[in-house]
């Protein structure tokens, strides 16, 4: 019985969506309200770059863009097939959502690699 790229695919939508649930409000709360609001010290620009230097955060930099976006594609695509019932149109939804979540990833790696 051939399964194809589908465990695959269940797998990374399944850490996209946990990654999201989890690290993102986070994020948001700090960005968002913690420092615009001055609740807590903001970085400096330098420690920001300082910190963004190192490997491990670069890689859980590009791990809270790339996972969430495929979470994104897979759920879109299902939302098309079910919700709309788009299910005829296979191939081109596939190409649009896991292409797009593709192209944001490797934009991603490549502005996380290209960062002094």
């Amino acid at each position: 019985m051939r399964q194809g790229p589908t465990p695959l695919l269940w797998t990374i939508f399944s850490a996209g969506g946990t990654l999201a649930a989890f690290l993102y409000p986070v994020h948001l709360f700090l960005t968002g309200l913690a420092f615009p609001l001055d609740w807590l010290q903001p970085p400096s620009h330098e420690f920001a770059l300082r910190l963004l230097s190192h490997p491990l955060v670069r890689l859980y930099f590009f791990a809270l863009i790339s996972l969430p976006l495929f979470h994104w594609a897979h759920r879109f695509r299902y939302t098309l097939y079910d919700g709309l019932g788009l299910k005829h149109l296979t191939v081109p939804i596939v190409v649009f959502t896991y292409g797009s979540a593709l192209v944001g990833s490797l934009a991603a790696a490549y502005l996380l690699w290209r960062l002094p």
